[in-house]
């Protein structure tokens, strides 16, 4: 009875064994239908490629590869001729290949550090001035939507205004006062929605110090007018819930600005709303100057 059982076992193993090696050599279309695998001639080929130590085929079939617009296999042998090639005349088209590989393979991070690199140890190459903006325009790849961490955005701003200044002749410069715009736009936009948090919080105090940043740090802003409005109107509120103390100079603050207001936008959409603040504001100051 063991033995049987024991058969019994072997042969269920046996099987699965058999079943798990052939699945691993079929290959399966978008029907769900076995066919045949194909055998890929140039891995051999690449393999031994690899292995070799004539460098000058090495960067002939890298180039070739690249041309291909096959960047991992292009990528292992530039990457191994960075090092032979290093300090020879062909050492500087290698480290602009291997570059350029990075970034076609959307590694954008070692791309940008190797368009860097190159334009240190190449500063006089036909290649310099492209490998200069490749790099700032990696950072702008790089940067993230308005509402992450902004670093990358910033780098990007000083890499592409670096850029300008060194070739203010390049046939770049339009494309980099396009990028900048929209950097600086990312940067706007986070600024502007992280103090109306402030302000939708009822933290009032710190969205008057975020408003006045803001319209510091971008004085062309499209919503200058609102922010300005909402400075009056946060001092206003903040006097209201603030100690007896504080308020009458909470609310003077409030009153002022609405003169600056009424000054800078006197056709303003929120004159209107900002009236009825600051005559409330003044009503309260009346109490004060009476007690």
């Amino acid at each position: 009875m063991r033995n049987k059982q024991f058969y019994i076992i072997l042969l269920l193993v046996s099987a699965l064994a058999w079943s798990s090696c052939t699945n691993k050599e079929r290959v399966y279309d978008s029907a769900g239908n076995t066919k045949k695998k194909r055998f890929d001639p140039t891995i051999g080929k690449f393999n031994k490629l690899v292995k070799s130590s004539d460098m000058d085929a090495k960067y002939t079939a890298a180039v070739k590869y690249f041309e291909k617009e096959e960047y991992t296999r292009a990528l292992t042998l530039f990457e191994e001729l960075m090092g032979v090639y290093r300090g020879t005349s062909k050492g500087e088209e290698v480290h602009y290949y291997y570059a350029y590989c990075s970034y076609n393979l959307s590694d954008y991070i070692v791309a940008g550090y190797q368009f860097r690199s190159f334009v240190r140890n190449f500063p006089t190459s036909k290649h310099a001035e492209e490998c200069a903006y490749m790099n700032a325009y990696c950072f702008y790849l790089n940067s993230p939507q308005y509402s992450l961490d902004q670093i990358d955005t910033k780098l990007a701003i000083k890499e592409f205004q670096r850029f300008t200044t060194q070739y203010p002749q390049s046939i770049h410069i339009q494309e980099c006062n396009d990028i900048l715009d929209k950097l600086r736009g990312k940067l706007e936009l986070k600024s502007y929605e992280s103090s109306m948090l402030y302000y939708n919080m009822s933290d009032y105090r710190a969205a008057v110090v975020s408003f006045g940043n803001h319209l510091k740090d971008f004085p062309g802003s499209k919503n200058t007018e609102e922010l300005n409005y909402l400075i009056i109107r946060s001092y206003y509120l903040l006097a209201l819930n603030s100690i007896e103390s504080k308020k009458q100079e909470r609310f003077k603050a409030a009153a002022d600005h609405y003169i600056k207001f009424l000054d800078n936008f006197p056709k303003s959409e929120y004159l209107k709303q900002a009236e009825l603040v600051y005559s409330s504001a003044l009503k309260n100051l009346e109490k004060f100057n009476k007690s």
